[in-house]
């Protein structure tokens, strides 16, 4: 088992020279004086800071390839020959009433205003990055004809370059935060909602008050941290005027672009970006509280916090605390997942994995409840791409888990699509997308589901990368049907923990499932012995 790749990974584009290497430190075993290259040491020396990031900065979503000791794939789906949970109030199991199409995958969260969504995923916070923003059309209007919920993450206006602030230093005007709520909206149908997370800089900037004066926005969400990085979100910005604006604007900059020797290093050629970041926040469960309510007051119907791979005391506090405050979904982001903007070290050595977190938060859930408390709606999140992870999410947090956070899974087929659309324009089609076609009409397979939605006139405004996105989710739905099907459970309450087994030992001590040689062998026994 490989649980470190240090010193070379292709997300950071860099490569050992030697085919022997050591597994402490990742240098070659032998180092040669005048090796050409090229791993990360060996880049380091000349270019320095720019080696903690994946690359191309901006045109990239990198996620950790760290294998753990345990993760999901321990976990296998129990399969059934009889009996059907979770069908219609009064439809008796048969064959012929128990049909995998007929599976009802929506979800719903909230504490007292309930959210519905088409299927139980929805989208990792796409904030500020430029990998967000200029695919955002793509991403929000595929999650609104899918009918799930999108995130708009931390500083989007904050980096606007069209923002205006008033005397008090707080938002009056922020023209890219404006395009992402009218594109999500213009598609809604009914399910899922946009909901904006807020950090310490959007809190000063006065983020919450505009939203919902300009916009009339139903939720907000709170943001502690994420499960890929410990430290505040970030960006590149290649300009010297765009650093030293954002700097002037509030944010941390680095290197210090008023730095003069910053500046003559960025004129020669040798510096070519600067990293804007965010500022650490500080939770206090006072003050959290007084958030919430002030959140409220402000007109808010729905309070969220997403927070990440922190410590056992930390995810205790997130989970009382969320509680208390009666926030309406409170998102688990472990360690191994994130969209791809932090820090590559973090991302491979931060933070504790997406199974041991949310083990952890399902013994915390039943700890709450057994003394009398309503746990928040929760969502897991870490790392997840397919229908059985999204399953096992909610089968090992159930009942208290109501859906999966996505992050990189839900922008690829974004990007994919947007770049089919780019490759049929001037015809260099991949030999793997024409084999299907030419036209969308050919390629796509859920095209014409989306013409019914929107309608013939419409459809000519839809993005590819969005009917991508609408694919996909159509996917995951499929595929999340037929594994429901064959343990049935034939609505996503009727999912539970004894639907899972441990394919070993370990699996079983960290999330308390037993093991496949253990489960249903009572049952077993007594059917053999009477």
């Amino acid at each position: 088992m490989n649980l470190r790749k240090p010193n070379a990974n292709d997300a950071t584009r860099s490569a050992n020279r030697s085919r022997d290497v050591s597994p402490a430190s990742g240098l070659c075993s032998r180092c040669v004086d005048g090796c050409r290259g090229n791993c990360e040491v060996f880049q380091s020396t000349y270019r320095g800071r720019e080696l903690i990031y994946p690359g191309p900065y901006g045109e990239v979503s990198a996620g950790s390839d760290k294998d753990y000791p345990v993760d999901y794939s321990h976990l296998n789906i129990q399969g059934y020959a009889s009996g059907a949970r979770g069908l219609p109030a009064g439809v008796a199991a048969t064959s012929d009433t128990a049909l995998f199409p007929d599976v009802d995958t929506t979800t719903a969260y909230g504490w007292n205003q309930k959210v519905k969504m088409s299927v139980p995923v929805f989208t990792g916070a796409l904030g500020s990055t430029e990998i967000a923003r200029k695919n955002w059309e793509h991403f929000a209007i595929g999650a609104a004809l899918a009918g799930i919920t999108i995130v708009c993450g931390e500083n989007v206006c904050g980096i606007d370059p069209g923002l205006e602030l008033d005397q008090h230093h707080k938002v009056v005007k922020a023209p890219d935060m404006d395009r992402r709520i009218e594109a999500y909206r213009r598609y809604h149908s009914g399910n899922g909602e946009m909901l904006i997370q807020m950090n310490v800089e959007d809190a000063r900037l006065g983020v919450a008050e505009y939203i919902i004066n300009r916009h009339h926005i139903d939720t907000i969400e709170l943001k502690w941290g994420q499960g890929a990085k410990c430290i505040g979100g970030e960006i590149k910005v290649a300009s010297l005027e765009r650093a030293l604006e954002l700097q002037k604007r509030g944010y941390i900059v680095t290197p210090d672009p008023s730095d003069p020797v910053n500046q003559a290093a960025f004129k020669a050629g040798a510096l070519h970006e600067f990293e804007r970041h965010s500022r650490l926040g500080f939770v206090d469960e006072a003050d959290f509280l007084e958030t919430v309510e002030q959140l409220r007051k402000l007109g808010y119907r729905r309070v969220t916090l997403k927070t990440g791979a922190y410590s056992l005391n930390e995810l205790a506090k997130a989970m009382k605390w969320g509680s208390e405050a009666r926030i309406d979904l409170l998102t688990i982001d472990g360690a191994g997942g994130g969209t791809g903007m932090s820090p590559w070290r973090m991302m491979e050595e931060w933070g504790v994995p997406s199974l041991y977190l949310h083990s952890a938060a399902y013994e915390f859930a039943e700890i709450l409840s057994q003394r009398g408390l309503r746990v928040p709606d929760l969502a897991f999140a870490g790392g997840f791409s397919s229908e059985d992870g999204i399953y096992k999410a909610l089968a090992l947090g159930s009942p208290y888990v109501k859906a999966v956070c996505m992050g990189r899974a839900l922008m690829i087929p974004g990007m994919v699509g947007k770049n089919i659309g780019t490759w049929l324009k001037d015809g260099s089609l991949p030999k793997a997308i024409s084999a299907y076609g030419n036209t969308p009409e050919e390629i796509f397979a859920d095209y014409e589901k989306v013409r019914d939605l929107v309608g013939n006139d419409e459809i000519k405004n839809i993005p590819l990368g969005a009917i991508g996105l609408y694919s996909y989710v159509d996917k995951l739905k499929v595929g999340l049907q037929q594994l429901m099907a064959g343990s049935r459970c034939f609505s996503v309450p009727a999912i539970s923990r004894r639907e899972l087994m441990s394919l070993t030992h370990d699996c079983q001590e960290v999330t308390g499932i037993p093991f496949l040689m253990d489960c249903y062998r009572e049952e077993a026994l007594d059917i053999l012995n009477h």
